[in-house]
């Protein structure tokens, strides 16, 4: 016996599709706010070991020589980040006072032009304050054309302040994908993209 057909099913399909739509909508935005709300979280908790911004060096600044500290890197991708990100040198013996430089390489293998943004985090977070980036790539986005890579130089000097017994900092970034943002600033900043219809 043939089956009826059921008059409801294609209102029934539509619901599904616009729930599994509104979940991808979802799932993208949450991914594209993580970098501004992990910011924020971080300014009022004071927490995760997020390091300051960008540190002049005094023109006095020596370097201890008796004493060193291990620095060790880590490089991860944030949610649908297609990226290879990885440390060049993972781990590295600095002396406190001293402008060390080291690099990571990143690489963009997908068909289309991204704009990243890397967030990094110290352990322990009591060092947080003993740590000072003089040059860092995640100080800016960073765009990479399809099949394109880089080397993305950080410039770094351990306090001499830094409490005696710590001897090892652990220096994490994740890189998220904030192509759409990239995207919008440069709309606004750039002029050629401005339609004049005057």
């Amino acid at each position: 016996m043939p089956r009826t057909p059921d008059k409801h099913a294609p209102r029934s399909n539509l619901r599904v599709v616009s729930w599994c739509l509104a979940g991808t909508l979802g799932m993208f935005a949450f991914g594209f706010a993580m970098v501004p709300l992990y910011d924020v979280f971080c300014d009022i908790t004071g927490i995760n070991g997020k390091t300051g911004g960008r540190y002049e060096a005094s023109a006095t600044e020596e370097r201890d020589e008796n004493r060193t500290v291990t620095v060790q890197f880590i490089a991860q991708n944030g949610p649908e980040m297609p990226w290879h990100f990885r440390p060049v040198t993972r781990s590295i013996v600095v002396h406190p006072g001293e402008p060390t430089t080291v690099n990571f390489y990143a690489e963009n293998p997908t068909g289309q032009a991204m704009v990243a943004q890397a967030v990094p985090s110290l352990a322990p977070a009591e060092g947080t304050l003993y740590f000072h980036k003089t040059e860092c790539f995640c100080f800016n986005q960073q765009p990479l054309e399809a099949g394109e890579s880089t080397e993305m130089p950080l410039i770094f000097i351990v306090d001499r302040d830094l409490p005696k017994h710590i001897t090892k900092l652990t220096l994490s970034y994740t890189l998220y994908d904030q192509t759409r943002a990239g995207k919008v600033s440069k709309a606004v900043s750039d002029p050629k993209t401005t339609t004049d219809n005057g």
